[in-house]
């Protein structure tokens, strides 16, 4: 596992989302306005807001007054819906969901470990929406983990 990995594929899929997320409701946004806004490849962004409307999170229309919105409200699309539109599972193990392994002999605890990881991975980008982070505003108990003393730096 090495350490987490949030891919480029999510990090853009998410900061397209906020974009969105951030734009008024006065009709669609281009994906050529989110690739600018937001400094993602115009090719990659165009593949990851069709997994985006695939996964029901965006809408597209086309033509002149064409573009992409948020499908349903900001408040109620998580980042963990963002990713995993994307992305697939929040954690896996060598591409391997945690539940599907199996380890022996000392590397027996490992497997709760892994679950554990998921669940708290799970927990903060679950309870964090998409609006959370575009109004700068987080969830106490999520802006709580980064007054750590070792929250921003590099162990």
């Amino acid at each position: 596992m090495g350490r987490m990995r949030i891919s480029a594929r999510a990090d853009y899929a998410v900061r397209a989302a906020l974009q969105l997320a951030a734009s008024p409701d006065d009709g669609p946004l281009k994906a050529e306005a989110i690739a600018d806004a937001q400094d993602i490849p115009h090719k990659f962004l165009e593949s990851i807001l069709n997994d985006m409307r695939r996964g029901s999170l965006v809408l597209s229309r086309r033509g002149g007054n064409g573009g992409y919105r948020l499908a349903r409200p900001a408040a109620s699309i998580s980042i963990a819906d963002v990713i995993r539109a994307v992305d697939g599972p929040l954690v896996s193990v060598r591409g391997v969901r945690p539940p599907d392994l199996s380890y022996t002999g000392p590397a027996e605890s490992l497997l709760p470990l892994w679950i554990a990881l998921r669940s708290n991975v799970r927990e903060i980008l679950e309870g964090v929406s998409l609006a959370d982070v575009a109004s700068a505003r987080l969830p106490d108990d999520v802006a709580a983990l980064t007054d750590a003393p070792k929250a921003w730096g590099n162990p």
